[in-house]
């Protein structure tokens, strides 16, 4: 087992790749903390991932939220070695009708929620000397721009470079900061996508989701558990000459 008593925080860990990876995690011997907004969804895992699985509310666009989720997950078990920051949200429109609502949403979980869950735990590593894992989950948007995608992929470009940055910094720490980028990924998020490309780009639902996936060169959308070996090689000791990169896991879809 690769993790083997490792405690381990995945945000946005109720369902899709969080969940995946949570799952993953604890079948490598981790303790896993499933931080989450939806407190429900986020027992529910946790129950049907087993006793070292635990659901924790989260919500990373409060502050306050992010360092009692920490200061708890210490308290109960007196350190952190792996930070999976998953936790996202997606909204698309054309440039002139993007509102500056939604800009602030997706900011404000993306990258701000991000970075601050990033620091918060960073802080609890550095105070106890041992290192860790922190593993960003950006995505191929963020890699380039889509003509409705403008905000989420400028959120998403922002992830890849604050990795970069937190990498070079925290490495003397022995802390590896890296991120996975996925593709297109069959997840309940993503028939949220499809149907707000179906409103701008006047198609049928699934019309959207179906063409994307057969442009992958892999020959399919991704799949949450796609990602999981990724997950685990950044978490583990495998990496620990791997600092500030993004790895692409999208079937082929971008090359970097």
């Amino acid at each position: 087992m690769k993790l083997k008593d490792k405690v381990a925080i995945v945000t946005g860990g109720a369902r899709g790749i969080g969940r995946a990876v949570a799952e993953r995690y604890v079948k490598e011997g981790a303790r896993v903390f499933i931080a989450d907004l939806q407190p429900d969804l986020a027992r529910d895992a946790s129950e049907a991932i087993g006793d070292r699985a635990e659901a924790i509310e989260l919500n990373v666009a409060d502050l306050a939220s992010i360092n009692r989720m920490v200061a708890q997950v210490v308290a109960k078990t007196g350190r952190i070695d792996i930070l999976v920051n998953n936790a996202a949200i997606f909204d698309l429109a054309p440039i002139v009708e993007v509102t500056e609502q939604s800009f602030d949403k997706i900011f404000a979980v993306n990258v701000k929620g991000l970075f601050f869950t990033l620091q918060a735990v960073a802080r609890r590593m550095i105070a106890r000397g041992q290192g860790g894992k922190i593993i960003n989950m950006a995505s191929q948007a963020g890699r380039r721009g889509e003509a409705l995608v403008s905000i989420y992929c400028a959120s998403k470009a922002a992830v890849i470079s604050l990795t970069q940055s937190a990498g070079l910094d925290l490495i003397k720490h022995k802390i590896n900061v890296n991120g996975i980028s996925p593709g297109v990924v069959d997840t309940p998020m993503w028939d949220e996508v499809d149907a707000l490309f179906a409103k701008y780009e006047n198609r049928k639902l699934g019309e959207k989701k179906r063409l994307v996936g057969a442009a992958v060169p892999y020959g399919r959308m991704g799949l949450p558990e796609d990602h999981v070996g990724a997950a685990v090689f950044l978490a583990s000791a495998d990496a620990d000459y791997v600092v500030a990169q993004t790895l692409n896991v999208d079937g082929g879809n971008w090359m970097s």
